[in-house]
């Protein structure tokens, strides 16, 4: 289930086969060669159970005969039977200040109800709010957890992960085969590919001659760090290679999904209008890089770049802006000099951990060498 929309996973498949979810056991190498294997549960859904809560249902009449019913959390401490009148509260949606980013607070709906904190909260018919949020708590941490695990995984091996977001028809697709076509010489590729179904885009990206593995998600609207766990110990993407993880064309719930990567690239083009920063504004304050795609097409279009490129800021002032197109060739020169720039440094983390550890092992050696010789002398 989706923490944002609610989506059932459905069935996930990786290269067109059922991954079965099921308990078993990971075996992680680090970079100086120990192992350690730990254990993994895959739950479909996710039960949870809350003592003290019960969920009932209540049906209101209107005065133009109209009945509706709406579900209702109460703590065990007030218990009450049906043929007793009881007195509570009645919430209808629960309402709360979503968080404001900089800049114009009316842009984000200053004066309007905004549900949930954070990341937009699903709301499930028959769920209260109290066991949603504990449900979007949970896996929200069990996917930081795989997370984390997808980050050692990277920095062990020195990968330079990018987790590219957007909308359906950016161009991501289109971009990405570029993007491998001009760097394939130059260092090793890989690529995940997120899509609900179909293999089209691996297809497209094995076509350039790079490894690629489609993961997909059935009903479900985002890759998670679990599903790209999965992928990558099917891919071995070798060490002081790039990874490419393209997600889901979504502009919601992969925000609220960490994979693991270095960076959320996010990209929109200039077909789907300057507003959507404000729009979407979760998925561009956890974008560290905009791509401003297809900007071959801006002299057929009444579209604002520098207004556009003012609302990413307004969301996240730090954000770096990159205006491109994937088939005339516009900015991709900075685009292929960022991503060298991030492969070279995840690799110079890499070996400065393993020339940290070979001398390590080599004082280690000498001070055992030096004991040997001590005992050697008493004896």
């Amino acid at each position: 289930m989706c923490t944002v929309c609610g989506c059932g996973s459905g069935t996930m498949t990786i290269e067109g086969h059922e991954h079965v979810e099921e308990e078993h056991t990971h075996r992680h190498r680090h970079a100086d060669g120990t192992e350690h294997s730990h254990p993994h549960t895959h739950e479909g859904e996710h039960a949870h159970s809350h003592e003290g809560l019960v969920e009932h249902s209540h049906v209101h009449r209107h005065a133009d005969g109209t009945e509706h019913s709406h579900w209702h959390t109460h703590e065990d401490d007030h218990p009450h039977g049906h043929g007793e009148p009881v007195e509570h509260e009645h919430t209808h949606g629960p309402a709360g200040d979503r968080p404001r980013y900089s800049g114009d607070p009316v842009a984000f709906g200053h004066g309007h109800a905004h549900h949930g904190h954070g990341p937009a909260h699903s709301h499930a018919p028959g769920m209260s709010r109290t066991r949603m949020v504990q449900i979007e708590q949970d896996l929200l941490a069990e996917n930081n957890r795989y997370a984390a695990a997808n980050r050692r995984y990277f920095a062990e091996r020195g990968i330079f992960a990018l987790n590219l977001v957007s909308s359906p028809g950016s161009g991501k697709t289109t971009l990405l085969v570029r993007t491998i076509e001009a760097l394939k010489g130059r260092m090793p590729i890989a690529v995940i590919e997120g899509d609900q179904q179909t293999s089209l885009d691996a297809d497209r990206i094995r076509a350039t001659g790079v490894p690629s593995l489609q993961i997909n998600t059935g009903k479900g609207c985002h890759l998670d760090a679990h599903m790209v766990g999965h992928a990558l110990e099917r891919l071995n993407p070798v060490p002081e290679s790039v990874v490419m993880i393209e997600n889901v064309g979504n502009l919601v719930c992969p925000a609220g999904f960490d994979l693991g990567e270095a960076h959320k690239v996010v990209i929109l083009s200039v077909t789907e209008g300057e507003d959507k920063p404000l729009k979407y504004p979760d998925m561009f304050h956890a974008a560290d890089l905009m791509l401003l795609n297809k900007v071959d097409l801006l002299p057929h279009l009444s579209f604002d770049v520098e207004r556009c490129i003012e609302y990413a800021r307004r969301v996240k002032p730090g954000i770096r802006v990159l205006q491109v197109s994937a088939t005339r060739g516009d900015g991709l020169d900075e685009w292929l000099a960022w991503i060298e720039e991030g492969a070279r440094a995840a690799a110079a983390v890499r070996r400065d951990t393993i020339d940290a550890l070979r001398r390590r092992n080599a004082e280690l050696e000498r001070e055992l060498a030096a004991l040997k010789a001590r005992l050697g002398e008493r004896t």
